[in-house]
């Protein structure tokens, strides 16, 4: 059997957006809620317009056979 590990990290988008929840949170600051998640909305986005381009890249690459 062989060992299946999964590191699952907190990275720089995640502790960005604890902290402007608990920024808010604390009243801190005064953004609006849209603002203070942004940088998940962001890493969603960036995602899925990868996702689209991989998509693209191989349907193209198949597209010749």
């Amino acid at each position: 059997m062989k060992n299946i590990s999964i590191n699952v990290g907190f990275g720089f988008v995640e502790a960005l957006s604890v902290a402007f929840i608990v920024l808010k949170l604390c009243g801190i600051i005064t953004w609006p809620w849209f603002w203070v998640l942004s940088p998940i909305w962001l890493q969603l986005i960036l995602g899925v317009i990868g996702l689209i381009a991989f998509v693209i890249a191989v349907s193209r690459i198949y597209e010749d056979f």
